[in-house]
């Protein structure tokens, strides 16, 4: 990345982090683990067939190798599992588990199988475990933080694995095979402090060399510190830093922190506030724009810093299109905690400010780029700063597939953190309009259902009634759309009391149409037109006049489900002359066509074909060959029962050639339902 432009190009390594790693050591565990696989389990011994995965525990303090661990087991044995391997990480870089509806949600997309937006946490894992019954797979799970994370995600399959990595025991899982992780014997342990050291200075003293595994006690993050800080100063002798890692064992801290507080205190300043504000970063990924904006310093020198950290063993290259780093796990509480004491805490808000300030930036870049045929987005995008611009759409797409994670673990972490509302509302509001823009509201769902729901929170937080409707809307919008019809007539009337509160026109008349659509469905017909009514009342009191005529159609429909034709028949006539009158021609054939449909239920058939003809030629004035199509079919089936076959058949053929010539597409006459109602924030960046 660059100080001129977002850059796409691939991410590169420096120093030893671009060698390829071999895994080291961890024979016996390995050996262990792969004959617990084997050995025959308590349900089986018992004469019962076990009715769940078998888990495998790898235990072992953060740095410990023990997921590298994991990956090296899964690696071995993934060819047993002709089901696949799935992964997922239960705890966040600070520890906070993960919510296990989100893991299931993220073990479905996996599979490429639907995961509903706000889906319940049981539906999503039962979702899960039918998924994976019969299959024989294997499952990784890393850095879970209790038993029952680990116990939702269970597949009811006896021959699929489960591979579970955490700190301690899950105490309360039926037959866990545990494995505790130590640290590395000592061959291995030199072995790995000669993949940075190089070979030569460690044969001139092999015992000074042991004698730093010793006060590294062996432990693989604390080695890979040690090894970073000689690589990084040719001259220094192993030795030295043996001493003076035995020296400071007094101080009661573990190896690794030691070898940490060594390597943090050499480092140049504008490095080591950097390497204390990556605390901040939101799910421990970081890239140049994020570590640039949280030290106040250009986009090349992050850059330059980023890379170096890497090549001490302090942050890990994550393998994407964009450079992109990780925060070990072991890392975050030893950054946390030095920030702490060595940054003042509206440093360290500040910080967070202008880390979220330009998230929002880029956001508002990434959704502007996709608006070049609009002049206004076109100046709107060249005012801003060159580096925050993306040179192409498919640039800002692919920085924000990459950074997804980020991005929302930004949104969660602002509103937890209570003292940002405002740029967190901003935040939120830029992130929807971006995902949008590029994924599509439909397959973006998932991730905004919970960007509402934190919408909604901050909403209720700051007595925010405007933004408590819109959020309630959206909320209703995605229940609607994934069945849950009664959890969505509670939002909409929600909604109605706080576009009220608001004395906001547009959240109440969309609330009181949403309502009526709720009712709809839950096929209470008469509450559902009750409530179109009201909405169309609102829009004929400030004189909207072509949203009145798509209610009166609403309401219509909804008589014409209850079999009041005569009611139905008035209210399309109403829709209609509205359409007539705002020029729509369009929606008058379209009207005329629902017309002819209701004459035809009313048992008028003579009408409706007068009606139905009618509508085809207001159809191809509005060039519209899909609704003539339509048309003719109908007017086919109405010829049909009034027993003329032969013009049946001529308007049948008519339609075939209609559809013949164009693509396939959804039925015209479909009802498209609500535009989605936006976030609203005070920002002036729209």
């Amino acid at each position: 990345m660059t100080d001129q432009a977002v850059d796409t190009g691939e991410a590169r390594l420096s120093g030893h982090a671009a060698t390829e790693h071999r895994f080291l050591g961890r024979a016996r565990e390995l050996k262990e683990l792969r004959a617990d696989i084997e050995r025959a389990g308590l349900d089986t011994l018992s004469g019962r067939k076990a009715p769940r995965a078998r888990v495998l525990l790898i235990a072992g303090r953060p740095g410990s190798g023990r997921t590298s661990l994991a990956e090296e087991l899964v690696r071995q044995v993934a060819g047993r599992y002709p089901g696949g391997v799935l992964r997922a990480r239960l705890s966040e870089p600070d520890g906070t588990p993960v919510p296990v509806e989100n893991t299931a949600r993220d073990l479905l997309t996996a599979l490429e199988l639907p995961a509903p937006a706000g889906a319940a946490e049981e539906d999503l894992t039962a979702a899960l475990r039918t998924a994976l019954t019969g299959r024989r797979t294997l499952l990784l799970l890393d850095d879970a933080a209790g038993a029952e994370q680990v116990d939702a995600l269970l597949p009811d399959a006896p021959d699929s694995l489960v591979v579970a990595v955490s700190s301690g025991p899950l105490t309360g899982i039926a037959d866990v095979r545990p494995c505790t992780l130590g640290g590395l014997d000592t061959k291995s342990a030199v072995e790995l402090l000669t993949r940075y050291t190089g070979s030569v200075r460690i044969t001139v003293d092999p015992r000074s060399a042991e004698s730093l595994v010793e006060a590294c006690q062996g432990h693989p993050a604390a080695l890979v510190l040690a090894g970073g800080w000689l690589a990084a100063r040719p001259k220094a002798a192993v030795s030295d830093l043996a001493k003076r890692l035995h020296t400071d064992a007094d101080d009661g801290s573990t190896p690794t922190a030691r070898v940490f507080r060594l390597v943090h205190d050499q480092l140049p300043g504008q490095s080591a506030r950097i390497l204390r504000l990556l605390c901040l970063a939101p799910a421990g990924l970081v890239d140049p724009h994020t570590a640039s904006s949280l030290a106040g310093c250009s986009i090349d020198a992050a850059r330059g810093c980023l890379d170096d950290l890497v090549a001490l063993g302090l942050l890990h290259p994550v393998e994407s299109p964009l450079p992109q780093y990780q925060v070990p796990g072991w890392l975050h509480p030893l950054l946390r905690a030095l920030a702490q004491s060595q940054e003042r805490p509206a440093e360290l808000q500040l910080a967070r400010a202008r880390m979220l300030e330009r998230t929002v930036r880029l956001l508002h870049s990434c959704r502007l780029i996709t608006e070049t045929d609009s002049p206004q987005a076109r100046e709107k995008l060249n005012a801003m700063p060159r580096e925050a611009r993306f040179p192409t759409p498919r640039a800002a797409a692919d920085w924000l597939r990459v950074r997804r994670p980020a991005l929302l673990a930004s949104v969660r972490l602002a509103v937890a953190d209570g003292e940002l509302d405002t740029l967190a509302r901003r935040l939120m509001s830029q992130l929807v309009r971006a995902m949008a823009a590029h994924v599509g509201t439909q397959a973006a769902a998932p991730d905004l259902y919970g960007v509402h729901g934190l919408v909604l929170d901050v909403a209720e937080r700051r007595g925010l009634p405007r933004e408590k409707a819109a959020a309630l809307l959206n909320l209703g919008d995605l229940d609607a759309q994934t069945g849950r019809t009664r959890a969505a007539l509670a939002r909409y009337r929600a909604a109605l009391d706080a576009g009220r509160q608001a004395n906001d026109p547009y959240a109440t008349g969309r609330a009181m149409e949403s309502v009526g659509g709720a009712h709809q469905e839950l096929g209470d017909y008469d509450r559902a037109a009750d409530w179109f009514g009201r909405a169309l009342a609102e829009r004929l009191a400030r004189g909207e006049h072509p949203e009145a005529a798509r209610l009166y159609g609403r309401t219509a429909t909804a008589h014409t489900y209850a079999g009041r034709y005569g009611e139905a028949l008035r209210n399309w006539r109403a829709a209609l002359a509205g359409y007539r009158r705002s020029g729509d021609v369009a929606a008058s054939a379209r009207a005329l066509s629902e017309i002819a449909r209701v004459q035809e239920y009313a048992g008028r058939p003579e009408e409706s074909l007068r009606t139905c003809q009618e509508a085809v030629e207001w159809a191809r004035r509005a060039e519209d060959t899909r609704l003539q199509a339509a048309l003719q079919l109908r007017l086919a089936d109405t010829l049909d029962r009034m027993g003329d076959p032969a013009a049946a058949r001529l308007h049948r053929s008519a339609a075939e050639r209609m559809l013949g010539e164009e693509p396939s597409e959804d039925d015209t006459l479909q009802d498209q339902g609500a535009e989605a109602c936006e976030i609203r924030t005070a920002s002036s960046e729209d």
